[in-house]
């Protein structure tokens, strides 16, 4: 029977490859729907869904035991990714300024923010016990 534990990792591993597949989605909608033709920013906006895409795999298949690391690399880049979008809201990056009204950018920062949230549950929790 599995613990409560194992059911939480098992719901936090789920929700986490989730939110990291639905940031890699938008990206890659984004980067098809007309960033691609944006100097710096076009191709890491493809860059990002490409390992939001990979982050999300990795996140299902990866052995218990390196879930740790996983999670805790898995936030750095997402943090990251946030961290990115805030900068080019408010002052811009890499010559880019976005605006809070364009298209996708208010789910862009809730996925973002949630990811952030469930991959460090997910790095703690799978700490949890370990010695």
């Amino acid at each position: 029977m599995a613990t409560e534990r194992t059911v939480a990792l098992i719901a936090l591993r789920l929700a986490s490859a989730g939110t990291a597949a639905a940031m890699g989605a938008i990206h890659l909608h984004l980067w098809y729907d007309g960033y691609r033709h944006l100097d710096t920013i076009g191709p890491l906006f493809l860059l990002n869904a490409i390992g939001a895409g990979l982050l999300a795999l990795s996140l299902l298949i990866t052995p218990t035991r390196l879930l740790p690391v996983l999670a805790t690399l898995g936030t750095l880049f997402t943090a990251g990714t946030l961290a990115a979008l805030i900068v080019s809201l408010t002052s811009g990056l890499f010559g880019f300024q976005e605006a809070l009204d364009a298209k996708l950018v208010k789910p862009t920062l809730a996925v973002e923010g949630a990811a952030c949230v469930l991959l460090v549950a997910l790095a703690l929790l799978s700490r949890r016990g370990r010695t």
